[in-house]
């Protein structure tokens, strides 16, 4: 979640982004506006695809602890804590 957190930062500061990004009036001419949006853009599309990686990851990481769990409470079917542990990875995913 942390990580997550981290990876949201320009998401969550895109319109100070954006602000300098785009040059004003008085630095149209030493900033090429085009150029710098475009690496914003490059910028957001690697954190998007990066984040979007990790996620992924951690639904199948937690996915499989969930089967695992499926499978150890088949085997014992009064186990209060197992239930309470496959609950927990279940509202995980």
């Amino acid at each position: 979640q942390e990580l997550l957190r981290v990876m949201r930062t320009i998401d969550d500061r895109i319109v100070h982004e954006l602000n300098t990004t785009i040059p004003t009036a008085s630095f149209v001419g030493k900033v090429d506006p085009g150029q710098t949006c475009k690496e914003l853009y490059q910028s957001l599309m690697n954190a998007h695809t990066n984040r979007e990686r990790i996620i992924k990851n951690c639904i199948s990481q937690t996915s499989a602890v969930v089967k695992t769990l499926k499978e150890e409470r088949e085997k014992a079917h009064e186990d209060a804590a197992l239930l309470k542990q496959l609950r927990k990875e279940q509202t995980k995913v």
